[in-house]
């Protein structure tokens, strides 16, 4: 199959199909562009999603392989017990969505550095203003201690990242996220690329065909009005 890099243009939101995309890098479909809401959009809805670091160019991805959560396959270990009943977290969602943002990218920053530069924290929070960028917040006696933050725009949670500065409280913030999407009748979870942390947790991978069909029928998902409503995600552990 035809593998061809594209340029975008910075004055309309077309993308290829994901089919061209490239082997090496695996996944990389397009450069440029811009991290306007309206092609952030169009990219979520076409199965894309951009990934870049600082003082590259903006670079857009869809992986031959991608990592997915079904909600029904997340992994409810024993440690992650033992964290809830001793934590005893309040959960909200989309009350402290910079916060959880900011919080994810400096976690990553002093570590092993990070894609969520500024530009990218600025057009996600556009993107929860206008309701397509969600978080979900765990918090302890007060305090943030975990979360994590993605796009919906269909039936299917995309992730982009989460964090934790007590053991075990961005597991704890995506097992909420499960449960509350179990409750909306939503499809999966898109993990994007897979790795241990998620494996863990029950991700595996599928085929970027499969992923892009199953992405097409979640098209006509209908959340309920006050899914994302900024509320505290009550008996959310049941």
């Amino acid at each position: 199959m035809t593998q061809q890099l594209f340029h975008l243009s910075p004055s309309d939101f077309l993308f290829p199909p994901c089919h061209f995309a490239l082997t090496d890098p695996d996944g990389l479909l397009a450069i440029g562009g811009c991290l306007s809401t309206q092609r952030l959009r169009k990219a979520y809805q076409l199965g894309i999603f951009p990934w870049f670091n600082e003082r590259e160019p903006i670079m857009w991805w869809a992986p031959s392989d991608r990592g997915i959560l079904e909600l029904a396959d997340f992994h409810i270990g024993r440690t992650l017990r033992k964290a809830k009943n001793k934590l005893n977290p309040t959960v909200t969602t989309n009350t402290a969505f910079e916060q959880v943002i900011n919080r994810c990218r400096e976690q990553r920053l002093h570590n092993e550095g990070t894609w969520i530069n500024k530009n990218m924290v600025q057009a996600y929070c556009q993107g929860h203003q206008e309701g397509f960028a969600h978080s979900v917040e765990v918090w302890v006696e007060g305090k943030l201690v975990g979360g994590l933050y993605g796009i919906m725009v269909s039936g299917v949670f995309c992730g982009e990242s989460m964090f934790h500065i007590v053991p075990n409280a961005s597991k704890l913030a995506m097992w909420a996220l499960v449960n509350w999407l179990k409750r909306h009748n939503a499809h999966f979870i898109d993990c994007q690329l897979d790795n241990p942390y998620l494996s863990s947790m029950g991700a595996k991978v599928i085929p970027r065909a499969e992923f892009l069909t199953r992405l097409k029928v979640a098209s006509d998902y209908i959340p309920e009005n006050d899914m994302w409503q900024p509320q505290e995600l009550r008996a959310i552990y049941d």
